[in-house]
């Protein structure tokens, strides 16, 4: 008796254990192996008995249809950049234009100003984007399961002000860190506390400013996180809980692994919108105080449209420019990473 119990134990086990890498096989099939469609289907075409002529003509009209974006592309986006660079070797000032060669990126790169700027961004994109991605994760795992009650409500509630625009929300937040009668101070007072000069302080400005990007941009993570949780096959936590896994095993095991792609698409493009922050600073601190908040963006805005020094705001904006297209290539070139994942 104890051989059969063993023994149908054991094969049990095996079925289970087979029964588990067969779907894990397929599902990794399914997700690497899906077909690509593409655009020239003459040779399919040919297979069926279709005439060439009638696929030349297809592939005329699909260009047609894909001619207005490229001409919004090229007038709109590529020859504002040329023309950018251009400006970038000139001193412009809307009235006089003469040709300076590499002067403007010369006194660029002895600007204090300006590499205090570029110190502010990249503290403002590293605290924003890593604060902001790690609570749109746990809130999407708290909001993932729609029997809960209020779930939705609470999903439109937290991503309403990512699509609330960026200077009413400034305003907001302004009022909220007045010194006198801002929502923030009123509360320290009443916890018996000292009031803070939020956006007065040197120490506390940008970090004032983060706490905003952060509230704006978490709405908008959490959705994007709750689409990758939707995909995540349901089979692979059922298959854990066999094998007695808990939940924060699941979480590390199984969902950070399998929202690999959702992550590193949130990365690259929080720091290029990181690395374009002004709005706020703008009319929160416009840039102060002593330059505590000033970004690369801000500083491109004084030069170009304050002092109206056209060529050198034109060389800060190259210099933005050659940054966001490092993070650009990167996501060309890793965008479809996390397909092969080993989940174990």
């Amino acid at each position: 008796m104890l051989w059969i119990s063993w023994k149908r134990k054991f094969s049990k086990d095996i079925a289970r254990a087979w029964l588990l890498v067969r779907q894990i096989k397929h599902s990794w099939r399914a997700v690497q192996n899906l077909p690509v469609r593409k655009l020239d289907n003459r040779k399919n075409l040919a297979g069926v008995g279709m005439k060439k002529k009638k696929s030349v003509t297809t592939d005329r009209c699909a260009y047609w249809f894909i001619t207005p974006y490229y001409l919004f592309f090229v007038l709109f986006v590529l020859f504002p950049i040329v023309v950018n660079i251009v400006l970038s070797f000139t001193d412009f000032n809307l009235k006089t234009i003469s040709f300076t060669g590499f002067k403007n990126y010369m006194d660029l790169a002895r600007d204090g100003l300006f590499w205090k700027s570029v110190e502010n961004t990249l503290i403002y994109v590293v605290f924003t984007v890593f604060i902001t991605l790690v609570i749109g994760f746990v809130l999407a795992l708290a909001l993932n399961n729609a029997a809960i009650a209020g779930t939705r409500f609470f999903r439109g509630f937290i991503y309403l002000p990512y699509v609330t625009s960026m200077v009413s929300m400034s305003m907001v937040w302004l009022w909220m860190y007045d010194p006198t009668h801002g929502v923030f101070n009123v509360i320290l007072e009443a916890l018996g506390l000292n009031a803070r000069q939020w956006l007065y302080d040197e120490k506390l400005a940008l970090g004032a400013v983060i706490v905003m990007g952060v509230w704006k941009g978490v709405g908008y993570y959490m959705t994007l996180y709750l689409a990758g949780l939707n995909n995540i096959p349901g089979y692979l936590y059922e298959a854990a809980s066999i094998d007695g896994a808990g939940s924060l095993q699941k979480v590390f095991r199984i969902t950070i692994p399998m929202l690999r792609p959702v992550t590193f698409f949130i990365v690259i493009t929080g720091v290029i919108n990181a690395f374009n922050v002004f709005e706020q600073v703008n009319v929160m601190t416009g840039g102060g105080p002593m330059n505590a908040t000033t970004t690369i963006v801000h500083q491109i805005y004084t030069r170009a449209f304050t002092e109206y020094r056209m060529g050198y705001g034109a060389a800060e904006a190259v210099f933005l420019l050659l940054i966001i297209l490092v993070f650009t290539l990167l996501n060309f070139k890793y965008g479809n990473q996390g397909q092969d994942l080993d989940i174990g």
